[in-house]
């Protein structure tokens, strides 16, 4: 027989586009349109609907940047139609290509409830099935203008993405507002050839299938008369039918599909759009579980829920609703899909404390997994975390999204830097935007990297990003792949029915240990300064108001803030998004995300001074009191108490020979050039010192930074190829403080002011940039004396090492990565760290010297960024940034340093020593929690770390009467009694081991 399959192939495309899709809606009638354009943000809903709307016609332009335009379409079904079922097509001008990054709408009834989302790849509302003819339709459309930030030719520059400056020409135009009648049977007809046609391409030419199907297919064409498609469809499909109808063999990949909408809290769009875009998707799958009984939706981010409650009660009552019945799903159980390399400790683990409780509060529903399909690579702590909410299970795919190597497994267990081990699954469909097609779910089973020991995944099914969700089409396709020969089976699932699945067959997966990095996006560690110091100044000023709160309520009946603390902590959590905090975001975002933090740090404050001032008495005793947040005792100042402090040790400022100034205090010498560069870091008791010969600390460099594609997310390696060194000083001298040393650079447009000073064995460097460059990527760079084959960074709840070689692919792909506090490097008896008040990103190498054939290893600290796109302004403007060296530093060293810097000591009038609420006599153990429990019982919670990375023995005690101690999970669950001898508690502790102490009062 002659090949004649690209014919056939190229039949099919040609009749389905031009002839048989067209004739899904063989007859429609004009709808009348009428429009009011909001004059600002968006309006209340009765608003809308009340307003005074003037006419717009088909093709006419609408929709300003940002904007929200209320469509009316009327009109009357005609009597003709009587029996069959119509609909009503409102195309806002969408472009099918991009769902959810395009103008959406939401539709509604005269009495103003919600009946379903409109994007680019779901026009229609039904009006009846079957209809009567004769009936009246009016309908509404809150049409949100949504300006397309991420067009075909990506990453260009654009105003659009701040309201400020998108100004307001019309985006779309009004393409289609119809009645329209629904041909169900054609319908099915385009969704029987779609799937086998696409199944078709997807199978060996060599195999009896594809020929199987091919002449199915060419005798179902034949079989449509192409003047009439809706009188022949029905033949057409029984042609079909046969090899529709062949089941799949039994050893078929098995793939779960969930309905799905990842929602990115914050993106290409605002924060409010994101509420929107929740009502709409909402709205719609909640329509598509009333009309497809199989069909099961999940929905992760707690967040996004309490935006439906709060924004949108009648969707929350359809949402409910189907909850009860088992088919919308919670999942993921946190507050947002956050971001996991950054968050610190503690807001890491009130992600799920937020998340979980809110889920358990409205549903009674606890969820074992983690869903971050999105987030861009999983810090080694995450594991122990997971498992002290009281979950087991991770999903994600975004790895897949990585450059250089392939990760080994889809199915593993992953284990975290204290030994705890999480059962994890990457879909191997590696989209979390399924939609059915063939090519999709032959990829999952060719690519699922655990063929003969598993045969399940999880398939994502919806359009995402910017929301839309599954589409009946993706339903229709779904349920033809359930069971059909040459394809992956496909079920509709919910997360928990899959992972119960896929552990039941895998017991003894393989094992991943250490933290999941992606290998791209590196970059989102440093763009957007500003939000990411919003972020950890608020994560420890939340701390200190925790902290100081409880210790005020206990010791002195002072109100405890439970409300105000709640509403803060899930602000903070929300702004951990993974294209918030990661800087990702457009400028809309980042701006009002900047005015946020500095309305978060000043109501904090208000929490932390009220809360101080009860503690310290009368502030007209002439006394002053040190309070110290940070989890080790200062200045004779216990961790977590106030006294007055002990004073510092004497700085010695004088001249350098050869330029520059010396600074001494008996503990660290440090030599600034006449170019403000640290020449020297000398450790006077280990008589070592820390700058490698002949090189410069303290040294800015600057590189060109313009990656391939993703220009906020991403830094190439070949922006090392060309770096210029920042030399050249405008001044260096004696700086405004005592014994410090102030100098001035200039490059480009920018300008950097340093005051470089002591503190105790701490090299402090405070550095304000007003940065204007632009792609440009600013380092701060200290090469190292230090022969290191690893070293180690700040992690939640511990630090996780890294290899400062390239020997293989997968430590040379690590030439960004994330620390919080610290980055620590050590060689047998002697360290080097550098601590770190809002910075994440940095770069480690090393080489051997050829006069000494000694090791450099250089650590630089990532500064700032300038790319253009999605925020053409990125980074623009004034920075301040504290850091600080510490030569001679042990591990332990490097932790109490980094709190210290973090979290700087209060000074407040008064003469009332506070002792603290708890104390433990072990350094390695670090308390990251004081507070009250969420319950409102007044009992205290304790949460503690080993922080050193090996066993530890301590004694807890408590400052007040304590009548009961247990251990719990994160959401102060009791979970074990330890032993208690009155306000003590013995500890040991595992290599860290995480633990939440509950003490009742």
């Amino acid at each position: 027989m002659h090949d004649d399959r690209n014919l056939v192939e190229a039949r099919l495309k040609r009749v389905l586009d031009e002839r048989i899709r067209p004739a899904v809606y063989p007859e429609a009638v004009p709808l009348e349109v009428t429009v009011w354009h909001a004059p600002g943000e968006p309006v209340p809903v009765a608003e809308g609907l009340a307003a005074v709307p003037e006419p717009i016609a088909v093709g006419d332009r609408w929709g300003a940047p940002w904007g929200t335009s209320w469509f009316t379409v009327t009109g009357t079904v005609p009597v003709e139609w009587a029996g069959r079922s119509v609909e009503a097509i409102l195309d806002l001008g969408f472009d099918e290509n991009m769902p959810g990054f395009q103008c959406e709408g939401l539709v509604y009834r005269p009495d103003g409830t919600p009946v379903k989302g409109l994007n680019p790849r779901n026009q229609w509302v039904r009006v009846g099935a079957p209809v009567e003819g004769g009936e009246e339709v009016r309908l509404h459309v809150e049409a949100a203008s949504n300006p397309v930030i991420l067009d075909y030719h990506p990453f260009l520059p654009t105003k659009l993405g701040d309201k400020e400056t998108a100004g307001t020409e019309p985006q779309y135009r009004l393409a289609r507002m119809d009645l329209a009648v629904f041909d169900e049977v054609v319908w099915q007809l385009v969704i029987d050839l779609e799937v086998l046609g696409e199944l078709m391409r997807e199978l060996p030419v060599e195999g009896a299938r594809r020929w199987e199907i091919l002449r199915a297919v060419e005798r179902a064409l034949d079989a449509v008369d192409l003047q009439d498609v809706n009188g022949t469809a029905a033949a057409a499909r029984e042609h079909l039918a046969g090899v529709l109808a062949t089941p799949a063999e039994p050893s078929a990949h098995r793939i779960s599909a969930v309905g799905h909408a990842h929602i990115d809290s914050a993106w290409l769009w605002p924060l409010r759009e994101t509420v929107r875009k929740v009502a709409r998707t909402t709205s719609n799958m909640t329509a598509l579980l009333e009309d497809e009984p199989d069909f099961v939706f999940a929905m992760s981010q707690a967040q996004q829920w309490a935006w439906v409650k709060e924004h949108r009660p009648e969707v929350w009552a359809r949402v409910t609703k189907a909850v009860a019945a088992g088919r919308f799903v919670p999942t993921g159980g946190m507050w947002v899909e956050s971001d996991t390399n950054m968050p610190g400790s503690e807001a890491m683990a009130r992600q799920f404390v937020h998340g979980k409780r809110f889920f358990l509060d409205e549903f009674g529903i606890e969820n074992d997994e983690v869903w971050l399909p999105d987030t861009f690579g999983f810090a080694a702590g995450l594991p122990q975390i997971i498992k002290a909410a009281g979950a087991k299970r991770l999903l994600t795919q975004k790895i897949s999204w990585s450059q250089t190597n392939k990760f080994p497994h889809h199915t593993f267990l992953w284990e975290g830097i204290d030994g705890t081990r999480i059962f994890t699954h990457f879909p191997p469909v590696d989209t979390y935007n399924c939609s059915m097609k063939g090519s999709e779910i032959a990829h999952a089973a060719r690519n699922f990297k655990d063929k003969g020991v598993a045969r399940h995944s999880l398939a994502p099914t919806g359009w995402g990003d910017g929301g839309g969700g599954t589409t009946r089409e993706m339903v229709a396709k779904a349920a033809r792949l359930r069971d059909l020969e040459g394809s992956a089976t496909v079920t509709w699932e919910t997360p928990a029915d899959f992972f119960a699945k896929a552990e039941a067959e895998y017991p003894n997966p393989p094992v991943w240990v250490g933290e999941l990095y992606l290998e791209l996006h590196r970059a989102t560690l440093t763009s957007q300064a500003k939000t990411k110091q919003g972020n950890r100044r608020s994560e420890s000023l939340l701390r200190e108001a925790e902290l100081w709160a409880a210790t005020a309520a206990v010791r002195t009946g002072h109100p405890y803030p439970y409300e105000q603390l709640d509403r803060i902590w899930k602000m903070v959590l929300l702004h951990q998004f993974h294209d918030i905090l990661p800087g990702s975001s457009i400028a809309w975002v980042h701006r009002e995300a900047e005015r946020t933090y500095a309305a978060v740090a000043v109501e904090l404050g208000g929490v932390i001074d009220a809360a101080q001032r009860a503690l310290a008495g009368d502030p007209s005793s002439g006394g002053q009191l040190v309070f110290n947040a940070a989890p080790h005792a200062r200045h004779g100042v216990a961790a977590g108490g106030a006294s007055a402090a002990v004073a510092e040790r004497a700085v010695d400022l004088r001249p350098r020979d050869g330029g520059g100034y010396v600074l001494d205090n008996g503990l660290l010498r440090v030599e600034i050039d006449e170019h403000g560069l640290v020449r020297s870091a000398y450790d006077l008791a280990a008589e070592r010192e820390s700058v490698a010969p002949g090189r410069a600390a303290n040294l800015l460099q600057i590189h060109p930074d313009f990656p391939n594609m993703w220009d906020a997310w991403d830094v190439d390696e070949f922006y090392r190829n060309t770096v210029t060194d920042l030399v050249d000083a405008d001044e260096v001298a004696p700086g405004d403080e005592p014994g410090s040393v102030r100098v001035v650079r200039s490059f480009g447009s920018s300008k950097a002011v340093q005051s470089l000073s002591l503190s105790g064995k701490r090299l402090d460097i405070r550095t304000e940039v007003d940065w204007h460059e632009t792609e440009k990527f600013l380092k701060l760079a200290f090469p190292l004396d230090v022969h290191a084959e690893r070293y180690a960074s700040e992690s939640q709840y511990g630090h996780a090492h890294r290899a400062t070689h390239t020997n293989t692919s997968w430590e040379a792909a690590k030439f960004e990565a994330c620390n919080h506090r610290f980055v620590h490097m050590e060689e047998p008896g002697w360290g080097v760290a550098l601590v770190t008040d809002s910075t994440y990103g940095h770069d480690v190498t090393r080489t051997v010297r050829a006069e000494d054939s000694g090791t450099t290893t250089t650590l630089r600290i990532s500064l700032l960024r300038a790319p253009r796109f999605p925020d053409p302004e990125t980074d623009q403007g004034v920075h301040r940034f504290h850091h600080a060296l510490v030569p001679g530093a042990t591990i332990g060293d490097a932790v109490r340093e980094g709190y210290f810097v973090n979290l700087p000591e209060r000074r407040v009038p008064g003469a009332a020593e506070v002792p603290p609420l708890v104390t433990i006599d072990n350094d390695a153990v670090v308390v990251t929690a004081v507070k009250l429990a969420d319950d409102g019982s007044g009992d205290v919670i304790v949460r503690f770390h080993e922080a050193h990375g090996g066993r530890a023995r301590a004694t807890l005690t408590a400052g007040f009467p304590v009548t009961g101690v247990s251990a719990t999970d994160l959401l102060e669950r009791p979970l074990a009694q330890p032993r208690r001898e009155g306000n003590t508690v013995a500890l040991a502790l595992r290599p860290f081991e995480l633990v939440t102490l509950r003490l009742s009062r």
